[in-house]
């Protein structure tokens, strides 16, 4: 990810007096963009069009950072945040921007990124995938904090920049059964006996219904458990307890161990009927309305054929290797999360296709050795954020032609176009993915294909 205002030891803190400043234009992390004495500012919570005063809390020899003080003329475009903790919470930071807005400010950035860093420009600016903008998240972890003075346990989300714990009650961005969880939640928190050793808390609106997950540092005593199944029953969900050595234990009439197959485990379902198991604490995508469609849409962008090779790097669960996979087509997932190959291997049991393989690889490091690599047809490529500039250095033996390439860092998504566009690909079809709503986050999909094939 493209980092700005990264700590140095020369570089200046102290407060500045109030300055004004008039905001051109966003950054691709939401922040608004302003000009003083020669340097570009950066006002985190400031929109285009704005006046605004604000401190200098850090300058470099060409930019700097400012807190923002006071909106003296605000932006037509500017909205009252619907959360009650916007201000506190490190969450949402682009509630203020209208909806429309936020999703054009998005999609600008990635082109502009994609042209900037990537020298890529798309021959079709394929529609954003847009979802609900409220109620979309199917899944949150919640930090906890103890305070030893008053015995009180917080429940909430880490503050902006810091291990604060704030106190939350509500999310709207969360799915309406698992926001309404949360004050409930925290009270039977306080009520046992063993919350000194509570770490985080999981939230999972799944299929088969809604998931807290509760992790313990130690063990709980028969009163603690019993608060947490009465709990469970009163408020239908299924609440498991994750130990010290990531065990999973199912708090229903009797304790239960839960490992990788279990059917109390939850799952997703795609639009193509592929159910996807997970273990709670392993990746999935948050939104589901939205990995829906952005998986529907890689699939017909790959066009896959039943006789072709297709490889899927960074294939977690099988999220897109199984409904390639439902085509026909020959398919070769790899993982680099030992656990997540050993789920997505029963998850294709599970959809009866024997038509997949997945592997275990560190996808970092020398693939020369792998079984696994050679001539493909096509590739799919799913990675964190840190891209895949690595996996791109073996392009040469894969030889596909076509990839699809999902991308939770457009940085690293124009990064990565490099090697491709020198090894003959063009940039044929991009698009804005909009996975985090009321966040700067930007997702993206890129179709590359190689010349002349």
């Amino acid at each position: 990810m493209a980092q700005f205002f990264k700590a140095k030891p020369n570089s200046s803190k102290q407060m500045s007096p109030k300055i004004s400043l008039d905001v051109t234009q966003l950054d691709h992390l939401g922040a608004g963009i302003a000009h003083h004495d020669g340097k570009i500012v950066f006002i985190p919570g400031a929109l285009p069009g704005e006046h605004v005063k604000g401190q200098l809390t850090e300058q470099k020899k060409r930019h700097a950072r400012a807190k923002l003080q006071e909106i003296v003329t605000p932006s037509q475009y500017r909205v009252t945040p619907k959360c009650a903790h916007y201000d506190q919470c490190g969450g949402c930071d682009l509630q203020h921007l209208s909806i429309d807005k936020q999703r054009n400010h998005k999609q600008d950035a990635l082109v502009g990124l994609m042209a900037k860093l990537g020298q890529a420009e798309a021959e079709t600016l394929a529609p954003a995938l847009i979802g609900k903008e409220w109620d979309y998240r199917r899944r949150a972890r919640l930090a906890t904090f103890y305070d030893r003075k008053t015995k009180h346990t917080t429940l909430g989300f880490r503050a902006k920049a810091s291990k604060q714990v704030v106190k939350i009650e509500h999310c709207p961005v969360l799915a309406a059964p698992l926001s309404d969880l949360i004050l409930p939640l925290s009270q039977v928190l306080n009520r046992l006996a063993s919350k000194k050793a509570l770490g985080h808390v999981e939230l999972i609106e799944a299929s088969n219904g809604h998931f807290v997950v509760i992790r313990m540092t130690q063990s709980m005593a028969d009163k603690d458990t019993e608060k947490l199944r009465e709990f469970a029953l009163s408020h239908k969900v299924s609440l498991i307890v994750q130990g010290n050595e990531s065990d999973l234990t199912l708090i229903g009439d009797e304790a239960k161990t839960l490992v990788i197959g279990s059917n109390e485990l939850p799952y997703y379902e795609l639009d193509n009927g592929i159910k996807l198991s997970f273990t709670p604490g392993n990746f999935v995508q948050v939104n589901a309305e939205i990995n829906n469609a952005m998986v529907n849409q890689a699939v017909d962008w790959l066009s896959v054929e039943p006789h072709e090779r297709v490889l899927d790097l960074f294939c977690g669960v099988g999220n897109f290797s199984l409904p390639l996979a439902k085509k026909g087509a020959s398919v070769i997932g790899v993982e680099g999360v030992p656990e997540m190959v050993q789920q997505a291997k029963l998850n294709a049991t599970l959809s009866q296709l024997d038509n997949v393989s997945f592997f275990h690889t560190d996808l970092s490091a020398d693939l020369s050795k792998e079984s696994w690599l050679g001539k493909v047809d096509k590739l799919l490529l799913d990675p964190a954020r840190a891209g895949a500039f690595e996996s791109l250095q073996w392009l040469k033996k894969m030889k596909p032609k076509s990839i699809v390439y999902v991308s939770c860092d457009p940085a690293t998504l124009a990064r990565d176009s490099e090697p491709l566009l020198k090894h003959g690909y063009k940039l044929t079809k991009l698009a804005l993915i909009d996975m985090f709503p009321q966040t700067h986050h930007i997702e993206a999909m890129a179709l590359f294909e190689l010349k002349g094939s």
